[in-house]
């Protein structure tokens, strides 16, 4: 069987899910907003400036989220994340919307990997048709509400874990199979198989292929700005860090 496993956000979704659950709880006064700028708004600002990292912004996120869900009611929250996926699911990338349909369209299996919490990765795949999905699980208590603790799928560790498991489950060639992603954390996943692609790679993910001769020789590259989409090797120059 031949696999196609995509990361979501920054790879199929136009932005991070989390990022939007975040904000859609802020409004609806479910989290301090607050907290929420004390932790978040410098590494945010660095980024949308161009002058910070785009890892170090979500690693930032990521973690003031875990600790603001905790306590919170799991109806609520279920209420949110359909609000993010029906307002915001179409906000994905022409390129890799397209190869969703093209590999649905060859037989291949769909399968998303996400770092994004398990509840907005399962509504993103039901709503594009993926045939499976793994994201970071958010656990609960038995009384209905986030503890706060997480199993992550936001790297390459885990998620080489997840293709292990998905290949056991479906009997996946690897050597035909496919992966597209957008930052460090794909590296395993585009190291396993036989066609890698990066999209809009970080410079992180970009340094990595150019570095690992087995990644260099066989991922191709997308770039999808505005109206039009790029395909480049790892050859690329890159105007900063003096790559």
């Amino acid at each position: 069987m031949i696999a196609a496993f995509f990361d979501i956000d920054g790879t199929i979704f136009r932005n991070s899910l989390l990022t939007e659950h975040f904000k859609k709880l802020i409004k609806y006064d479910l989290l301090d907003f607050r907290e929420y700028d004390r932790r978040v708004k410098e590494a945010f600002k660095l980024w949308d400036e161009r002058v910070g990292n785009y890892d170090s912004y979500l690693e930032d996120l990521t973690g003031t989220y875990v600790d603001a869900i905790k306590g919170l009611p799991i109806k609520y929250n279920d209420f949110v994340a359909d609000k993010v996926v029906e307002l915001k699911g179409n906000k994905v990338y022409t390129y890799t919307r397209e190869m969703i349909k093209w590999h649905k369209s060859q037989g291949h299996l769909v399968i998303f990997i996400s770092g994004s919490p398990d509840f907005l990765v399962s509504r993103m795949a039901k709503k594009w048709n993926a045939d499976d999905f793994c994201g970071s699980t958010y656990h609960t208590c038995e009384n209905g509400t986030f503890t706060g603790e997480i199993s992550p799928m936001w790297d390459s560790k885990n998620k080489l874990k997840s293709i292990h498991m998905f290949c056991e489950k479906y009997n996946i060639d690897l050597d035909k199979s496919f992966a597209y992603g957008d930052t460090h954390g794909d590296i395993t996943m585009l190291e396993l198989v036989g066609h890698p692609k990066a999209i809009n790679p970080s410079l992180e993910l970009l340094t990595n292929i150019k570095n690992t001769p087995s990644l260099k020789d066989k991922t191709e590259i997308i770039i999808e700005r505005k109206d039009v989409i790029y395909s480049v090797n790892s050859d690329v120059k890159v105007l900063n860090n003096n790559l």
